[in-house]
């Protein structure tokens, strides 16, 4: 079966289940499906990219969440992004860091990471695609999203083949 197969067959219905999500991520390249994620985070038909983001950093591991939180920083800088949500990426920082370590990572909770995501995005919105190109190498993450949100990435996978 070829990927648009396995697409067509996840997506029949309106909930992707961990077993189909699985099939897919084993079968599409990275990039697809870091576009599928950033899809779903931009969707009026997820919650916002900070809630999801939140969601995935609190089922995260601690170097999980340096990463994510070091693509912020790469894309916003470090005094930008230690100015997000009150200060909550200044405070863990140390000072002239220009990266998160994963035992400062876990300081963070997901509500603050949820508010640092929002603001990022709100700031920059391309940051929506660092984000999904980072999680798409952690997939196994993705599936905590639930089955809406993995439906939505899923279509959006799909729409993207069929232009090609």
């Amino acid at each position: 079966m070829n990927l648009i197969d396995i697409l067509a067959q996840a997506t029949g219905s309106h909930h992707v289940s961990d077993q189909q999500f699985d099939q897919v991520a084993q079968a599409a390249p990275s990039d697809l499906l870091a576009q599928g994620l950033a899809s779903a985070f931009r969707s009026s038909q997820t919650p916002d990219i900070g809630a999801m983001v939140g969601q995935l950093f609190g089922g995260s591991s601690g170097t999980q969440q340096a990463g994510m939180l070091n693509q912020i920083l790469a894309t916003l800088g470090p005094v930008a992004a230690a100015a997000l949500a009150n200060g909550a990426l200044g405070r863990i920082m140390a000072p002239g860091s220009s990266q998160i370590t994963p035992a400062q990572a876990s300081q963070l909770s997901p509500q603050e990471t949820e508010a640092i995501v929002a603001q990022a995005h709100a700031v920059e919105p391309g940051i929506a695609d660092k984000i999904a190109s980072f999680y798409a190498e952690h997939p196994a993450l993705v599936k905590t999203l639930g089955g809406l949100a993995m439906a939505v990435a899923l279509s959006k996978m799909k729409d993207h083949l069929a232009q090609r």
